[in-house]
């Protein structure tokens, strides 16, 4: 639910009783990822999705029956499923979706609130619930920050599971990951009587655009589009200026080098280097290399790209940390103009996060997506 933050914070504070339709799990096509969530309240609005439109419809009325009754539920979609609310996904997917009621007075509510807030705010937490397991636990929920590591909130099962849970939720936290975990009911690692969703909130993943171009301005605005937040960094200050590049949310006029030196990066940050020129680049990559990032791309020409490698191992490269280099950068679209180009390196992004091929889905054989959470083989039915 945490994808929908802003707009369930504001119903918290508005003290409007809502439920809330998560995917905890998919297998197949499914066309959204664990975490995607649909929320109703009391009046029948409703904000989010859960399947792209393939199953909105009954997910809807069981958001209504949970405000009703106030049990959560977690129900299987897909072309095998034969219950009431068999409504087979278009795409051809399985779908397992948890349903939880947030009403005025319920324990749950001062839990979840918190991580809306936290998450509305971009500060980092993580919502831990129960989605499968006895019934008096099913939907109870923890959440996790870095400055309250032990959680607010809990299961009331016993103290070891809190401890548990929190744990766990506080490394998938550090990952920035969503997901389901199996633990035993009084906290055991082993056996698993209880499958628990996580959800993790951070802040936007960084990407750092090096060199104050007209294709620096496609690509911040489409980073943008992505989500990331965005730096342009150039050592020129007559290019390195809020007017030419006005979405971006950091402009640093600094040597490159010398920025990645003491800016903060991580596993998710992209990096891209449309400088082209041999005085920026090379100290640049040296660094950028050995960088636990998510990617570096570099602009330039296939020429321009031999040149740049001779002079990268003359200063200690590997051949190892060379292979980490996407250049020339970006995919083969036959792009032109700032905007394609930006494009086909925001493709090459996304292929390299979610580990697509970048061929074209036409006559390939391939999965559509790739890192989708799998559903247990286990039928999976309702709980209330």
């Amino acid at each position: 639910m945490l994808d929908i933050a802003d707009e369930l914070n504001r119903w918290v504070e508005q003290g409007r009783d809502f439920a809330v339709a998560t995917v905890v799990a998919v297998g197949g096509s499914a066309p959204r990822l664990p975490g995607a969530a649909l929320a109703v309240d009391a009046d029948g609005t409703a904000i989010g999705s859960v399947s792209g439109g393939c199953v909105e419809g009954a997910v809807y009325e069981l958001c209504q029956q949970a405000l009703q009754d106030g049990e959560s539920v977690l129900e299987r979609f897909g072309y095998s499923d034969e219950d009431a609310f068999a409504v087979g996904l278009t795409c051809g997917g399985v779908i397992d979706i948890l349903v939880t009621p947030v009403r005025a007075g319920d324990p749950v509510r001062t839990v979840v609130a918190a991580a809306l807030e936290a998450a509305a705010k971009g500060r980092a937490a993580a919502l831990a619930r129960i989605v499968s397991g006895p019934r008096e636990l099913v939907g109870r929920a923890l959440v996790v920050r870095p400055d309250d590591p032990s959680g607010h909130g809990g299961f009331g099962a016993h103290p070891e599971l809190d401890r548990t849970i929190a744990a766990e939720a506080g490394a998938f936290l550090d990952a920035g990951r969503t997901g389901t975990l199996e633990i035993g009911e009084q906290g055991s690692r082993c056996g698993a009587p209880l499958t628990v969703l996580v959800e993790s909130s951070v802040p936007p993943p960084r990407m750092i655009v090096f060199g104050a171009i007209d294709f620096a301005s496609a690509l911040v605005r489409i980073g943008k589009f992505l989500g990331y937040q965005v730096t342009v960094c150039d050592p020129r200050p007559v290019f390195a200026t809020k007017a030419r590049f006005p979405e971006a949310d950091e402009i640093v006029a600094e040597w490159p080098h010398r920025y990645l030196e003491h800016t903060q990066v991580d596993a998710r940050t992209v990096l891209c280097v449309l400088t082209h020129d041999a005085k920026f680049d090379v100290p640049l990559l040296q660094r950028a290399l050995r960088l636990p990032v998510a990617y570096v791309g570099a602009m330039g020409s296939r020429r321009t790209h031999l040149d740049r490698n001779e002079r990268l191992r003359e200063v200690g490269v590997t051949e190892l940390e060379l292979a980490r280099l996407r250049s020339p950068i970006g995919l083969d679209l036959g792009a032109r103009t700032p905007e394609e180009t930006a494009l086909s390196i925001a493709a090459e992004i996304v292929a390299n996060r979610r580990g697509g091929s970048g061929v074209s889905l036409t006559g390939a054989h391939t999965p559509i997506h790739h890192d989708a959470t799998s559903v247990p083989a286990r039928r999976i039915g309702s709980v209330a």
